[in-house]
């Protein structure tokens, strides 16, 4: 793939996680639940970590330091799951 594709499709795919990230925002602005503001923020994780490796041009993303964005990403929508099942847990 050359380089102009490149830099187009990852800026497709960063605008889709930005705007997955601003869903999820405007959810938990609307219900207070944290699992919302969670995944926002694991969206906008995936989003920064797009647009480095976009913007770097690294030929192997899991070969940088950006790749730990990702994974702080998939962390935190853990974190999240986990905490969400706790509390609906203690209310049973």
């Amino acid at each position: 793939m050359d380089s102009s594709m490149f830099q187009f499709s990852a800026g497709l795919i960063t605008m889709g996680y930005v705007v997955a990230a601003l869903f999820f925002f405007r959810f938990w602005r609307r219900t207070r639940d944290c699992l919302f503001a969670f995944f926002g923020g694991a969206f906008l994780l995936f989003a920064t970590n797009q647009a480095l490796v976009a913007l770097s041009g690294l030929a192997r993303e899991e070969a940088s330091w950006f790749y730990l964005l990702r994974l702080a990403g998939f962390v935190l929508i853990i974190v999240a799951v986990v905490a969400k099942n706790m509390t609906a847990a203690g209310r049973n």
